[in-house]
């Protein structure tokens, strides 16, 4: 019974860690470039865009493709930042847990 309780002990500060890292995640803002830093979008670490930065050499009405493709690609470089800092930082909290937990419950 004894090692039930300091499992119980352990779920709980580990439920508590889990809480604030979401809270610092959701805090979180990581930015993504693309065309050499002329097209910026900083996302939050749960992937909501906050800010969106174009040089406004790019602003030309005959190449809007090439300005949406860069627009595109910006958001999905900070996107893969911001998966790769949340799997960091949840992985930092689960610790040896991590791995003992099924895909199902894992927290990421």
């Amino acid at each position: 019974m004894k090692d039930l309780s300091g499992l119980m002990k352990q779920a709980k500060e580990m439920q508590e860690k889990m809480n604030q890292a979401q809270a610092e995640i959701a805090e979180m803002e990581v930015e993504g470039a693309s065309g050499a830093g002329l097209v910026k979008v900083t996302l939050t670490g749960k992937g909501e865009m906050r800010r969106l930065a174009i040089d406004p050499s790019l602003i030309n009405p005959e190449e809007v493709e090439v300005l949406e493709d860069l627009i595109l690609a910006a958001f999905n470089d900070a996107k893969r930042k911001a998966d790769a800092a949340v799997q960091e930082k949840m992985a930092a909290v689960a610790g040896p847990l991590a791995g003992m937990m099924p895909d199902g419950l894992k927290p990421f």
